[in-house]
Formats: structure tokens, C-alpha cells, sequence
């Protein structure tokens, strides 16, 4: 288990203990240990190892033996036992706004509701209100959080996320008082799916700023609505949270909260090689973190606005940097892209003067889209509608993959019709209607012993195959492993389709080996998509690095079932960066003569 996940469990440690009545003191340990780890320098690995974690000032004997095994094994007896001795009504009552470990262990003791739905039920009935320390307003915040918990629970594609996101971006540019404004988080990461939205501001007048960001009309609920940070929540839980900060601290608050916490931990050790403290705020001589650390320490309320100034001007006393770019150059590295900075040796791979890297896709860079579906099987637009939809993206050619007929809920085509399309595309192309070039394709079952829904014959007729799983996800891990690799290495297997068959946010993987199935994939020259779905968004983009350097191939894939559908290629494009595959191995970003010459090659 790595650092940040470590820090997690010590900070649940110490809220389960405050929902049994723990000693303050022992409840203290656990947060503060969780502080003290957090903010360590040091690789966590390399301090274990050196048996230096216990000589560290706020790490106990007893989290010593914790964070060792928590970091060996993943598990630790201790943690699993405390969550089991409390009812799960009161960990999930943690889920609602305002209500933390203290909070939850008085509504409990005072009036015996052990779940969210009897804690409603207080609520309505004017219990809750009654109690010290509560009143009308906690109990109807209580009753909106429970009302809310639901869609606050959920995290968000990062489709979704993108359109609620750009009207704030624009609404935050177009203000006087705004310098700079960017999105940042797993939303500028590109990551598949988004928890909350993360908007930094420059600006010297931060008033007017928060009060239009918590003013949107779209706004649901206002959580926070401070000097310098505001928080809100939309309709669809959604939550968004502003900082502004001056001019002088936007760059480093910007990276610090476009993440990801691997990234921010790798970037601050680089700065300490360089004898600089690297935070939010800026950067300091080295000399100056063990001022830092006392601040973090330091949590008394009446502290904080003289604790802000001191950051404050710390940081105007470090280096003056304006932008993310200048702040990786004086570290020595080359500008990374935040989609790159998930801790996965992308602070190494980008030093100064090192081995080069590959430049990321960009959208204007692909020529067309393959597996796309018309009105034959399941999708709403025509060979006609869909080339119109794609001559308006730009795209020199469009490939067209309707079902097979195992997906009969999909009404999938039998071999006859496959042919009768292919005809149709052949006028198509023959007439001049469009400008886009129609390549005759089929998304053609692998049934569950791993052969194809479609005759030899017909698959050979057709320009390129996409191969996809649709039945039987429950199968073990080597069987679905050797039905992917046996459609592979069938002859007229050209792509495989949505690898691994997720849902995101709806449903998981189903097993399947897929460093066989890659390997396997190179071995046939056959071709790995990005299904640009932005609910599959598959393979996924961890895989991508390696994959590329053994010789993948891939191309990007809407899976569009729609004219509008087709837009999607700008979520698997967002993967394609972030997995960092040369364009040379995107199957997309060949002309069109190009993908018809690989195609012709391949058979």
C-alpha cells in the first residue's frame, strides 16, 4: 500500500474511534500520525527499510507497527476489526455534509439512531433540532445532505464533468477582477472519471470573484463561501471548489492542485534535491521547511490569517515563477503535461537533456474513426448521415462496424446483410456524395469457445474486422483469456474492441489476462482499440506506456451509435495522451491511402 492510501486509513482510524467515545489522546495519534506521514519528505519506502519511521517526531511505536504492515501487506487486522465493531449505519451517516465522528457518536448516544434512514426520521420529527449544539439550521443541512447523499456519493465521467466545467472556466475569464483562470484536478488530468471540479483564480479583489462563482444560477447548494475558497455542489452532486490566490503564487497552486498527489510528491522531492521546499505556495530554501512543518502543526484558528501572510510572503521570497512551464524548466525538467503526472515516472522520464520523448496527440492529428454503428444494427444515423457527420469533424474517412448477429438484442447482422452493406458502401463511396471515404467494416461477436459469429468468407470480403466480447462476462480469468487470444490469432481478426467490456460507474471488468492478450495482439499484428466511449474508455490507459514500447498498435474509436456519437474521439484522445502513444502507432493518424495500404498489408 502506498503512502497516500496509508494516510487514508489512519485518518478513518481516527474518526471510527471518535464514533466509539476513544480517548482524545488516542484519537489524536492516529490524525496527527496521518499529518506527520503526509507531509514526509522522505520515500516512505526508503525510511521503512532504513528502520528510521519510529525516530520520525509524531510516529509512535504502535503506528510504526501499523504503517509497516499496512505498507508490506495492504491489510491491517486492527483497522478491519474497528469497522466491524461499529454499525454501518454510523460510518455511512460520515457521508453527509457537516457530520463528522463527534457529531454522529452524540446522535447516537442521544437519541439511539444507528442508520441515515432513523436519522431522517429524527430529523423530521424535530429531535435533532432539540439537541445542544445542533438547532433548525443543522437539521435541515442534515436533511439536505441526506436528500443529496446519493448524487454527492458518485463520482462523474469526465465527460459530464467537461461540460459543466467550461461555461465556469469562460464565466471566471470574462470577470475584471480575474487574471488567470484554469480548471485543474483529475478534470485537467483527463482522468476517466472526476470527483469534484477544481477551479484556480489569480486576482487581487477575491470578493467579487466568490461572490459570482456561489451566485451561478446552476448552483444547488452553497457548502462554503470563504475569502480565498468557496465550494458548491450542482444538481447532479457534482461539487466544485474555487481558491484564488495572487498572481505571484497561481503557477504553484495550479500544479499542487492539478495533482495528482504521487506527481506532487515525486515534484517535491525534486525540488528538495535542488534545496528548495516546493508547496502550493511557492518555493523555499530548504532551510525554511522546518517553519512550514510548525505551521501545518499549528491549527489553532486565530493563527490562520498570520499563518497565510507568512506563507504569503515566504513565497514572494523564493523564486518568481509565472507559469507551470518555468516551474519545471527551474527544476531542471521539461514541461509535462498534466495528463502525465499520475507518479508514474514521469518526473524522471522528462529531465533536461535526457532521452527524448514522444510529442502527445493532439485532436487535430486524427484523420477518421473506425468501428461506428448505422441504422443496420443499433445505431441512429445512416451511411449517409454518419459520413455528413463526419466530413463536418474534419475527418478524411470513416469506418462503419454494425454488429453481428449474436448480438441479436442489437440487431446484429446475419452474413447476408453484412454483404448487402458492404454493397451499399460500395455505391456510396462510387457516387461522390461526400467527401469522406466509407471503409466497410463489422463488430463481429467472439462467442464464448472463442470463435466468430460470422463465416470466413464474408469476414474476408469486408476492408477491416473490429473482434469484441458481448455474452458469457462471468467466465474465469484463463478461460475468457484464451477465447479473446483464440479470435485474435484468427486470420481476419484486424482490431479487438473494448478489451476488457467495463462500464464505468456501472460495471467492473470482467477477467481477463491482458499482458497475454497484448502480447498476442503484437504477435498477429492486430490492433488494440481506445473504445472513446466515454463510459468504457478501453483499454485502459495505464496499459498504454508499455504496450507502445512492445509494438501495439492502436486506433482510436467512438463506438459512436450516433451522429453526435462521433465526438466522443476527443475522450479517446485524452487517453491516447495519457497512455503517451506515439502517433506512429495510432492507427487514425495515417491518411487514408495509408490505412487502406495497413489493411491491404495485413491480410
Amino acid at each position: 500500500m502506498n503512502k497516500a492510501d496509508i494516510v487514508d486509513v489512519l485518518e478513518d482510524i481516527a474518526v471510527l474511534l471518535e464514533l466509539k467515545g476513544e480517548n482524545p489522546f488516542k484519537i489524536r495519534a492516529y490524525s496527527g500520525g496521518a499529518r506527520v506521514l503526509e507531509t514526509m519528505e522522505d520515500d516512505l519506502g526508503e525510511v521503512i527499510a532504513e528502520g528510521r519511521l519510529g525516530s520520525i517526531k509524531g510516529i509512535g511505536s504502535a503506528l510504526v507497527d501499523k504503517i509497516e504492515t499496512l505498507h508490506a501487506t495492504g491489510e491491517l487486522e486492527y483497522y478491519t476489526k474497528l469497522r466491524a465493531s461499529i454499525a454501518p449505519g454510523l460510518i455511512e451517516m460520515l457521508d453527509i455534509p457537516g457530520l463528522g465522528g463527534k457529531k454522529v457518536k452524540k446522535l447516537h448516544d442521544a437519541l439511539g439512531v444507528e442508520s441515515i434512514d432513523a436519522l431522517k426520521a429524527a430529523c423530521e420529527a424535530g429531535e435533532v433540532s432539540a439537541l445542544k449544539g445542533f438547532g433548525k439550521k443543522s437539521e435541515e443541512k442534515i436533511l439536505t445532505g441526506i436528500a443529496n447523499r446519493a448524487a454527492y456519493a458518485k463520482r462523474h465521467l469526465w465527460w459530464d464533468a467537461r461540460t459543466v466545467a467550461e461555461p465556469i472556466l469562460a464565466g471566471l475569464r470574462d470577470l475584471p477582477q480575474v487574471e488567470q483562470a484554469e480548471a485543474a484536478g483529475s478534470l485537467r488530468r483527463l482522468k476517466e472519471t472526476v470527483g469534484d471540479l477544481d477551479f484556480i483564480v489569480a486576482s487581487s479583489e477575491p470578493q467579487p470573484v466568490m461572490d459570482w462563482f456561489v451566485g451561478q444560477d446552476s448552483v444547488q447548494e452553497v457548502t462554503a463561501h470563504g475569502a480565498t475558497k468557496s465550494s458548491v455542489r450542482f444538481e447532479s452532486g457534482l461539487q466544485a471548489d474555487l481558491r484564488v490566490v495572487p498572481m505571484a503564487q497561481f503557477a504553484f497552486a495550479l500544479h499542487h492542485f492539478t495533482g495528482s498527489k504521487e506527481h506532487n510528491v515525486a515534484m517535491r522531492q525534486r525540488a528538495l534535491a535542488h534545496d528548495y521546499s516546493l508547496s502550493e505556495w511557492g518555493l523555499s530554501r530548504k532551510s525554511e521547511v522546518r517553519d512550514q512543518k510548525s505551521e501545518v502543526r499549528d491549527q489553532k484558528s486565530e493563527d490562520r490569517e498570520q499563518r497565510a501572510e507568512d506563507r504569503e510572503r515566504k513565497a514572494e521570497e523564493g523564486p518568481q515563477l509565472q507559469s507551470e512551464q518555468e516551474l519545471f524548466e527551474f527544476l531542471g525538467l521539461q514541461m509535462i503535461a498534466p495528463e502525465l503526472r499520475e507518479g508514474m515516472g514521469e518526473v524522471e522520464r522528462y529531465e533536461l537533456g535526457g532521452d527524448s520523448v514522444p510529442s502527445l496527440l493532439e485532436l487535430s492529428q486524427l484523420r477518421g474513426v473506425f468501428h461506428n454503428h448505422t441504422t443496420a444494427s443499433d445505431g441512429r444515423g445512416t451511411i449517409e448521415e454518419m459520413a455528413e457527420a463526419a466530413e463536418a469533424l474534419g475527418f478524411d474517412y470513416l469506418g462503419l462496424a454494425d454488429h453481428s448477429k449474436a448480438s441479436y438484442q442489437a440487431n446484429g447482422l446475419s452474413d447476408a446483410r453484412v454483404l448487402k452493406q458492404l454493397e451499399q458502401i460500395r455505391a456510396f463511396n462510387e457516387s461522390g456524395e461526400s467527401k469522406v471515404h466509407v471503409f466497410s467494416g463489422i463488430e463481429c461477436d467472439i462467442l464464448p469457445d472463442g470463435s466468430l459469429d460470422l463465416e470466413d468468407r464474408t469476414l474476408a470480403a469486408l476492408d477491416y474486422t473490429v473482434m469484441s466480447v458481448h455474452s458469457s462476462f462471468s467466465q474465469s480469468e484463463a478461460e475468457m483469456t484464451a477465447r479473446v487470444i483464440r479470435a485474435i490469432e484468427h486470420p481476419a481478426t484486424v482490431m479487438l474492441g473494448h478489451p476488457t467490456g467495463r462500464i464505468l460507474l456501472r460495471r467492473e471488468p470482467y477477467k481477463i489476462d491482458l499482458q497475454k492478450v497484448i502480447d498476442a495482439a503484437i504477435a498477429n499484428k492486430v490492433i488494440i482499440e481506445i473504445n472513446a466511449n466515454p463510459k468504457r474508455l478501453d483499454m485502459d490507459w495505464r496499459l498504454w506506456r508499455r504496450a507502445a514500447e512492445k509494438g501495439l498498435m492502436c486506433a482510436i474509436n467512438p463506438d459512436a451509435h450516433s451522429t453526435e456519437g462521433l465526438a466522443y474521439y476527443a475522450a479517446g484522445v485524452n487517453i491516447a495522451r495519457k497512455g503517451g502513444i506515439p502517433t506512429e502507432q495510432i492507427l487514425n493518424c495515417r491518411d487514408c491511402a495509408g490505412v487502406a495500404q495497413w489493411f491491404a498489408e495485413r491480410r
